[in-house]
């Protein structure tokens, strides 16, 4: 980790308490901290809760929630009782006073938001709300629910698809400018109402794609698999693949082929997991790289 990791981390941490209005008294002119209103929000959510389990689930010290929870009982906002089934657990809940003053604080909350991204056009709100979403990801707990879906490319996607075979390619093997320039020429040879594509989200973003090309009447040409590093493992190249090989059997083709690198050894797994058998390879160089050029095929 290196000095300027960590310091453009507590710039970002100071820039964003500065943008909710974290460092203000009270959070939205309320008389409310961040954290009372986040303890609001939580049993709002949860309708009643053992006031171990909301200490757990914030982080906070015991004294200090209980304070809250004093002052919360004050102003009437939440009621505290023994749990039926253990009288040395304690249940707290919101009372209706509680729950209006949350709402009204929900929905100031959420104006504030609205107003932050409708100032910004729309391809940076997109990504201000992807990253947000890759920084919780990223620093949370592992999410064991992740959603994958296949789909077909939209707009933006071709695009995405040169970006990233550029980029990890050239950081995996080295692979250099004619390698993207290369992915490029065969994107923009594509013809989608012929050909067909599908692009793999994990969670909403990007994680792979892969193409079905038609050579000929009776042949097809797999084309263009990627698999983001960090979707990897989950079987999504199999996935994208299995497509492929339905297109392909779909259009009448009796044959299927395509090119590889003997490095990309994962691929090359899947491939033949899927049936495909090497059929000729080549030496070659990849900007001052050596490799080994493959073509592969099966029968459909």
């Amino acid at each position: 980790m290196t000095e300027s990791n960590v310091s453009e981390v507590r710039t970002f941490n100071r820039f964003y308490t500065k943008v909710i209005g974290a460092l203000q008294a009270g959070m939205l002119d309320s008389p409310y901290s961040l954290t009372e209103v986040r303890v609001l929000f939580e049993l709002a959510q949860a309708g009643s809760m053992e006031t171990g389990e909301l200490r757990g689930l914030l982080g906070l010290d015991a004294g200090y929630l209980s304070r809250i929870l004093t002052r919360f009982e004050g102003d009437g906002l939440v009621a505290r009782e023994r749990s039926a089934s253990d009288a040395r657990r304690q249940l707290v809940r919101l009372t209706p006073a509680g729950a209006e003053v949350f709402a009204g604080l929900d929905r100031r909350q959420s104006e504030e938001i609205d107003r932050l991204l409708a100032g910004l056009p729309g391809p940076d709100r997109e990504r201000l709300v992807s990253s947000m979403a890759a920084i919780r990801r990223l620093l949370g707990a592992p999410d064991t629910r992740e959603a994958v879906v296949i789909r077909p490319p939209r707009p933006g996607d071709l695009g995405w698809v040169v970006f990233r075979h550029g980029e990890l390619y050239s950081s995996e093997y080295g692979w250099g400018v004619d390698f993207e320039q290369l992915v490029a020429r065969i994107v923009g040879e594509l013809d989608l109402s012929r050909d067909a594509g599908w692009i793999a989200e994990v969670n909403g973003e990007r994680a792979g794609c892969v193409f079905c090309v038609r050579q000929d009447d009776v042949t097809a040409k797999l084309r263009m698999l990627l698999v983001e590093p960090s979707a990897r493992g989950h079987g999504i190249g199999r996935r994208l693949v299995d497509e492929c090989l339905r297109h392909a059997r779909a259009m009448g083709c009796k044959r299927i082929t395509l090119w590889t690198r003997d490095s990309l050894v994962s691929a090359r797994r899947i491939y033949q997991a899927a049936g495909f058998t090497l059929e000729s390879e080549e030496k070659g160089v990849e900007n001052g790289v050596e490799v080994t050029d493959q073509v592969w095929s099966r029968d459909l």
